[in-house]
Parts: C-alpha cells; structure tokens; sequence
C-alpha cells in the first residue's frame, strides 16, 4: 500500500543522499562500459568491472526504489519514463561488442519492469482489504506476474536477479523507514532486509564483484534506517538533462568511438 499524501510528507526521509548516489552511479558505469568496451585486454583494466563496475547497478535500483517509494505518487508512472530511456538507449546498446551474449534488453528495462512489479506487489494489501481483489482474480495476477518475471529474466540486463532488486529493497526499505526500538521491530527490519542482501551477493561470480555488489546496498539499508539523515545536500546537482540523457548518450558515444577505431567493423 503506497503511503498517503497526508502522511508520506512527515513521514518521508531525506533524499539528500540520492544527489551524490546520481554522480557515483553515473562515474561507476561509465567507468565499468569504458573499461569493458573501449580500452582493449592489454591495458589490464578489467578489475574495474569487477570492482567500481558492481557499484552501479545496486545503487540505480536503490534510487529507483527509494523514489518509487517515499518520493512519487504514481510510481507506474515513474516506471514508464525509466523505459522511454531504455527505448530510447537500446539501439547504441546493441551495438556494444555482446553478440555472444544474444539479444538483452538494456538495464531500464530491468529497472523499470522492476519497479512495476514492485508497484504491483505494495497496492496488494490495500486492494484486498477494499474487497476490489477476489482469489480467482489475485491468482491469475500473480501468476501473469510469475511468467512475465520468468520469461524476462531471459532477456533483461541482470536476468531474474535483476528484476527482484527493486521490489526487495522496498520491502526492506520499508521496513527499516518505519524503525523502532523493540526487539520485534528489530528482528522484522532485519528479516526484511536478508531477501536483498541474499540476490546481491547472488548476483556475481567473484568474491570482488560480490563484495562491492553487497556493500553497496548494505549502505543503501543503513541510509532507510536512519542514516538518510548524515549527508548534507550535494554542492553541484546533477542537470536533469544531464541525468536523463547520460545512459544512451554514453553507449551512443562508444559506439561511435568503436567504429571509428574499428572496434564495430
């Protein structure tokens, strides 16, 4: 059940964080796809994907959570301006030398079909308690639910994984929001929060890659549980523009680049 207008204002944290996570997701993922695409085996960079390159995704999927959460009413439609970004970057990501890797649809899609289902899951409670949902209707939804997740985990950036990080980290950011000081309170945050640990550390194959994956949403946790409130607003914001057309324009660049070099021939 998505928070009321009334009370998700008192309610809501602070954001603040979400400022300087826009410029370490950006840096870290240009950084991964430079590394991975741009800069041949010889230089010996391919620690960066293993590495910085693990931080991006986890902390894309924490801001889309975190906003669809505290910070929109309508997070369907917050979902589909994720995805006109992923229609819009597909072309320039297909180009990426990934032929072994088939057709995959880039990381919004994973993002945004994310977030539905997240969407979908949190309006539950309040559509049964109004009597809106019966068994036979509840069962057909969550079984379209289950195929659309098994089906695009195939084909989506981060496969199955990928699509459970959003809706994990809302129902631990939730969670973790809401506090408390008793043991119950405690021990619910803390069962809340293992689902989104378990897929990160699931996520990758090397210890380094686990360890930076899980970290970064360990720090994602801690920011719902209070630690939202340390950091202080970032001193140069990200322009919109900047922020909506930096994932196409990036691998638009690449790929150019590629073909320039020869790296596209």
């Amino acid at each position: 059940m998505m928070p009321q207008a009334s009370t998700a204002a008192a309610t809501r944290p602070s954001s603040a964080w979400t400022g300087w996570g826009q410029w370490l997701a950006l840096v870290t993922m240009t950084l991964d796809h430079l590394a991975r695409y741009v800069f041949p085996d010889a230089w010996g960079l391919g620690w960066v994907d293993s590495s910085l390159g693990r931080i991006a995704f986890p902390l894309f999927a924490a801001m889309v959570a975190w906003h669809g959460l505290f910070n929109t009413r309508n997070p369907l439609r917050y979902a589909r301006r994720v995805l006109v970004i992923g229609l819009i970057a597909q072309l320039p990501y297909m180009l990426m030398p990934r032929a072994a890797d088939g057709l995959i649809l880039n990381i919004c899609f994973t993002l945004s079909l994310g977030l539905t289902g997240a969407a979908w899951a949190r309006a539950l409670p309040e559509r049964l308690e109004r009597n809106v949902l019966g068994r036979r209707r509840l069962a057909i939804e969550a079984g379209a639910a289950l195929a659309i997740w098994a089906i695009a985990g195939y084909i989506v950036e981060y496969g199955h994984l990928g699509l459970l990080m959003i809706p994990f980290y809302m129902l631990a950011l939730a969670r973790l929001h809401q506090g408390g000081d008793g043991l119950s309170e405690r021990l619910a945050g803390t069962a809340m929060a293992l689902p989104i640990l378990v897929v990160a550390g699931l996520m990758n194959s090397s210890d380094m890659a686990k360890s930076f994956t899980v970290a970064t949403t360990l720090a994602i946790l801690l920011l719902a549980a209070g630690a939202h409130r340390l950091p202080a607003e970032v001193p140069l914001r990200m322009p919109r523009r900047l922020w909506l057309g930096w994932y196409p324009g990036h691998f638009a660049a690449i790929a150019l680049w590629l073909w320039v070099s020869g790296g596209l021939s």
